[in-house]
């Protein structure tokens, strides 16, 4: 049955201390009976910044039967206060008071489900491991549980120089950003103002814990998720970063006795009825089954999910596949699956420059050969892509030859039948460094008989975390040590009479900031293996097809997109590379009251050759926000730079009213780096 749709554009909820909370708020209009919830809660400004993409989720619960709600965070478009920091204390607090308001509203039953992608799904995780009791299931999309080893700040214990700065002056001119006069009334220009001087930079705190902390382990769900009683659907993408959280949570919400389903597709950092590369899917309908079966009292959806959905893309020409990769789904009904002969970890020598599948997984594994030694040229990793990809061309990872060929490699005999990999897989290695600091980048590569080589996977570790990521330790120079560097989750099938290429650098400039000193690291013959988790085809477990998305309700938006570019360019003279990327959310104009929003984003990436201390980091954004005569402007300029010791960021703030600078704002911050 599908309900006609009443939609109440701004609903403010009044918080203990004061400050209100905006909502827009949609409800199925032929009926007074009081009815389950659906809560979205981001800090995106729910009149423009993802007001489209709000409709075609939320409008659709609605015309199901829901209650659906978009709430925008403290400090955020229409609400109150100030954000301090992502996943603040006080965004959680909110978020329990937000469910406290929802099962008193006469529209709600009191049985609240939460749905997010990126922010809003970790702090769905956040918020149901608090255990409030109106929060019955989440849909976590694009999600983390552990938020140092698996965002976008760190990774492996390298700082993430194409994404930690970025987000940061992204964030900086998102808090920036005034209210609408026309939702807060006259003291929407008193309190853009104060947004804008009380508003933090964030980078500033994040270089300030480069090891695993309190601060980290706060909203990191995975250091007890016992909290956890809502049922969680977990969804990913193999091109999204934050995919290993849906294996995790599997992992550590089952034997809790926790509902948890897992859905991962071919999908960048989208949600699945939009998502790119395709398929996309009918991701509307999979959360009414979901909050059918938790939601309503006498559920009428019976369906028993399996406990992971997986998109297992078939082999495909490089590039061939940037709209829609061809593959299929495949399932296991249990988590873990039940037969192991066909799930399992297979060993793989590395000896030399060759790679030797299916060995032994147990016994030694003692292998002869040359070392390598690793003296990486800094600029290895442009052809990666983006840690953090939206499906974007500009975006996606290239062609891997030239970096291979700059990297060490171990590459295998050319594959005697198609090969299936689902999970994670890992590579174990006998390294030394001359150097206290030193990292090392994994790329797991399909090499065809043409010589293109396909990214599949990556991995990193800073060396000084060798143990862990609360406690490193300095390397000793020349000393001998056995490390591990778990690869992001992966599905994927290797062609037959290809080859599967395994690489090794001690550099991955723009993805990670260089370590302090130019490093030699040298890879020691010994026992160095491959773990990958090969996945035996059963015709049986094989998938039903998806529904394709439903089609978007009528919307007020005209949305003129902006294609992102990526320029990546090198002087011979100086020996400088620099990486130019744009992004742009285009221009939104919601028909409905004229109001208009532009947003630009430039990032630059600076490396000279041969100096570490050359990585420069540049970001420009640009958000104006106007309606007839009302307009409204913010632009920040960040950028970062380090010496051997610390890592400095200048930030800078401008605000234009009618044309006319109206704010300006600076910040200096230095940081001493630690083993990073």
């Amino acid at each position: 049955m599908s309900h006609p749709v009443r939609v109440l554009r701004h609903v403010w909820i009044p918080m203990r201390d004061g400050v209100r909370l905006s909502a827009r708020i949609w409800l199925p209009a032929d009926t007074d009976e009081p009815q389950p919830a659906v809560m979205e809660y981001i800090p995106y400004r729910k009149n423009d910044g993802t007001a489209p993409r709000d409709l075609t989720l939320h409008a659709a619960f609605a015309a199901a039967g829901y209650a659906a709600l978009r709430v925008d965070n403290r400090g955020s478009g229409d609400s109150e206060g100030i954000m301090l920091d992502e996943y603040h204390p006080t965004e959680q607090d909110d978020a329990l008071q937000i469910l406290q308001w929802l099962a008193a509203q006469p529209w709600c039953d009191g049985n609240v489900a939460m749905i997010g992608k990126s922010w809003g799904g970790f702090n769905g995780l956040q918020v149901a491991a608090l255990t409030p009791p109106q929060l019955k299931c989440i849909v976590t999309v694009c999600s983390t549980d552990d938020r140092y080893a698996d965002d976008v700040h760190y990774l492996g214990g390298s700082l993430v120089a194409s994404e930690a700065l970025p987000w940061a002056s992204t964030m900086l001119c998102y808090n920036a950003r005034p209210p609408d006069p026309d939702a807060v009334g006259p003291g929407w220009r008193e309190e853009w103002f104060r947004r804008m001087a009380e508003t933090p930079p964030y980078i500033g705190t994040w270089l300030a814990h480069q090891r695993r902390d309190a601060y980290w382990r706060h909203g990191s769900v995975i250091e007890d998720p016992s909290g956890i009683k809502a049922a969680v659907l977990a969804v990913g993408g193999w091109a999204d970063p934050y995919r290993g959280a849906v294996f995790r949570l599997l992992d550590e919400l089952t034997p809790l006795g926790t509902p948890v389903k897992g859905l991962i597709g071919p999908w960048a950092h989208t949600y699945p009825h939009q998502a790119v590369p395709g398929p996309a899917m009918d991701f509307i309908g999979e959360c009414l089954k979901w909050f059918d079966r938790f939601l309503r009292e006498n559920a009428h959806q019976d369906e028993e999910l399996p406990a992971l959905r997986a998109w297992m893309p078939n082999p495909a020409p490089l590039g061939s596949d940037a709209d829609e990769r061809p593959g299929r789904w495949v399932v296991e009904p249990t988590w873990p699956p039940e037969n192991a002969e066909r799930h399992g970890f297979h060993t793989c020598r590395l000896i030399g420059r060759h790679l030797h599948l299916h060995e032994p997984t147990t016994g030694s594994l003692t292998a002869t050969g040359d070392e390598a030694v690793l003296r990486s040229s800094l600029a290895i990793g442009s052809a990666a892509g983006n840690v953090l990809q939206f499906g974007d061309t500009a975006g996606r990872p290239g062609d891997q030859a030239a970096d291979d060929g700059r990297s060490h490699t171990f590459t295998s005999c050319p594959l005697p039948e198609q090969l299936e990999i689902l999970g994670r897989a890992s590579v174990e290695l006998l390294i030394d460094a001359d150097q206290p600091t030193a990292q090392l980048a994994i790329r797991l590569c399909e090499l065809t008989p043409d010589g293109t080589s396909r990214l599949v996977t990556t991995g990193a570790l800073n060396l000084t975390h060798r143990d862990s990521h609360e406690h490193p330790a300095a390397l000793e120079p020349g000393k001998p040590y056995r490390v591990t560097i778990p690869l992001f989750a992966t599905g994927h099938a290797f062609g037959m009479g290809n080859r599967i290429r395994l690489t090794v650098s001690a550099s991955f400039w723009p993805w990670l900031w260089p370590s302090p000193t130019q490093t030699a690291v040298t890879i020691h013959p010994e026992g160095g293996t491959l773990h990958l988790p090969i996945r035996t085809p059963d015709p049986a477990l094989d998938g039903p097809a998806t529904a394709p998305p439903r089609p978007d309700p009528p919307s007020p938006f005209d949305v003129v997109d902006v294609p992102a570019t990526r320029t990546i360019t090198w002087d011979p003279v100086t020996h400088t590379q620099t990486i130019e990327m744009t992004f742009s959310d285009g221009t939104t104009t919601d028909h409905t009251d004229g109001l208009t929003r532009t947003e630009t984003e430039l990032n630059r990436f600076h490396l000279t050759e041969g100096d570490p201390h050359s990585a420069a980091v540049e970001c420009e954004r640009t958000d104006t926000i106007s309606r007839g005569e009302w307009e409204t402007e913010v632009r920040t300029f960040s950028r970062m730079t380090c010496t051997e010791a610390e890592f400095l960021v200048v930030d800078r703030l401008v605000a234009y009213e009618g044309g006319v600078e109206v704010f300006t704002k600076s910040w200096t911050t230095s940081v001493p780096r630690d083993l990073v």
